[in-house]
Order: C-alpha cells, then sequence, then structure tokens
C-alpha cells in the first residue's frame, strides 16, 4: 500500500468511528459494511479527483511513463531518468551539469505546484520553476528559483540555512522545525507562486513566504550569489524542472493548476 493510500484510509477510518460513536448504535456488522465502503474509496498515485479536475488541476506525470518530460536544451529523456515503482527516479549521475529534466509542452507563470518525494541519504536534488531554455544556459538553475530537496538529516556537510530544506534556494530561509524526515522516507511539498505572494510547504507546514520582485526580494536576487547568473529569475513564467544532481531521488504525485 502506497504512503499516499495508507494516510488516506486512515483518516477515512477515524471519519467512519467517530461518526458511529457520536450517532445511534449500530451492530459490528454495520460498521463493517461502512468502512468497507469507505475504504473503496481512496485516491491512487498520479492520479486526480473529481474536485481536483473540477479545479483545473493537470498531472505532470502518469505514473508509467516520463511522457513530456525531456533534457533541458534536449529533444530526449536523459539515461540517468526511469520510471520504477510508480516514481519518476534521478540515478544520481547527472552531476552538476546534465542530468536535470524539464516538463517540454508548456510553460507556467502564477500557479500551484504539489509533489511526492524522497532522496538517498546523504542526496541533493531540486525542483526549480521559470526555467528558461537557451544554449548560453548550462543549467536550469541559472534562471529559475529553486525548492531545495535535500537529505537535511544526513548530508554529509554543514548545511546553511539558505542550503536547506524546502528553502527558496540562496533567497529565502526555511522553518521546517517538526516536518523532516529522514532520507528515504516519503514528504509531499508545495509551491505556491503568484505575482502578489509565494510560499514552500513541506509536509503540511509553510516553510517560507515572500513577495515577488518585491524590494526585499530584489535586494536579496542581487546580493552577490547570483552575480554569477545575471538571468536568475528574470523570466516571470518558464519551465518546470527536475534536478538530478548526482544523487538518487524518486518524485511522484507531480500536480500544477494555473493561477
Amino acid at each position: 500500500m502506497t504512503l499516499r493510500k495508507l494516510k488516506i484510509r486512515s483518516l477515512l477510518i477515524l471519519l467512519v468511528v467517530g461518526i458511529y460513536s457520536c450517532g445511534p448504535s449500530s451492530t459490528e456488522e454495520n460498521l463493517g459494511e461502512e468502512l468497507s465502503e469507505v475504504l473503496d474509496v481512496v485516491i491512487e498515485d498520479n492520479s486526480l479527483n473529481d474536485s481536483e479536475k473540477a479545479d483545473g488541476w493537470m498531472l505532470l506525470f502518469d505514473g508509467e511513463t516520463m511522457d513530456g518530460w525531456r533534457a533541458f536544451n534536449g529533444e530526449e529523456l536523459p539515461e540517468s531518468w526511469v520510471v520504477e515503482d510508480g516514481a519518476m527516479k534521478a540515478l544520481g549521475t547527472g552531476g552538476d551539469i546534465g542530468g536535470d529534466i524539464v516538463f517540454g509542452p508548456m510553460e507556467f507563470e502564477e500557479f500551484e505546484l504539489e509533489f511526492t518525494w524522497k532522496i538517498e541519504e546523504g542526496g541533493n536534488s531540486g525542483v526549480m520553476y521559470h526555467v528558461v531554455e537557451d544554449p548560453k544556459y548550462k543549467a536550469p538553475y541559472e534562471t529559475g528559483p529553486e525548492y531545495q530537496v535535500i537529505d537535511q538529516l544526513g548530508f554529509p556537510d554543514p548545511l546553511e540555512k539558505w542550503q536547506s530544506l524546502a528553502a527558496d534556494y540562496a533567497m529565502y530561509e526555511p522553518n521546517f522545525e517538526g516536518v523532516v524526515k529522514p532520507a528515504m522516507e516519503w514528504n509531499t511539498s508545495r509551491i505556491i507562486f503568484t505575482n502578489e505572494g509565494a510560499s514552500y510547504w513541506l509536509n503540511g507546514k509553510q516553510t517560507v513566504e515572500f513577495v515577488p520582485y518585491s524590494e526585499d526580494w530584489t535586494t536579496r536576487r542581487n546580493s552577490g550569489k547570483w552575480d554569477q547568473f545575471p538571468d536568475y529569475a528574470i523570466s516571470k513564467s518558464g519551465l518546470i524542472s527536475l534536478q538530478d544532481h548526482g544523487a538518487e531521488a524518486w518524485f511522484k504525485n507531480i500536480k500544477i493548476r494555473k493561477l
């Protein structure tokens, strides 16, 4: 059973038990029948329910193929990415340059993005947006802001706060207290981005909040970290990108809606 199914199933059980404990008495047989019916209503990984579809969500991964994904500045999917047990897996052979992928069919400006991920012990990866392709750029991080994905507990080197899990990398430091999981456990992350305000989330907790293109944002962007990449975060729209940064990493339940 997947983690997503398990969580939903547990919540449904609690809901039904709560209803019966507050309502009229019922036989164990009736309660069992009701639980059986509720447990059939589970959300499969890499799928959308009717409410999500009505709200404009779309899947970027169907759990079986990597249709739509390709190498950054390329036409084909790198060999360093495969589908494994319903997840997109980075094999960790990409290094700093050359292993990152983008969802090529469309660009996004204001959006809400949700994804489930896990990473190997000591691993480092990331999810970027507003990525611009051009031969003059060697990697997505030269143009696209990054939601930092990293083994916060097991990374072999000391991490600065701006390098830490669920940070807006090198821009806004995260508050992840109470929601960090060990390597190889699944996490749920979210990016909400509008020109009026943006936030990153990890396992239900907001980790950063900022106003894009504000005076504070501009000061941070021009503080020196991005001097080598003068086009960082200049574009207000672009591609979604996943990073192979030399570690095995898995991604699933990748869904997005335009805002």
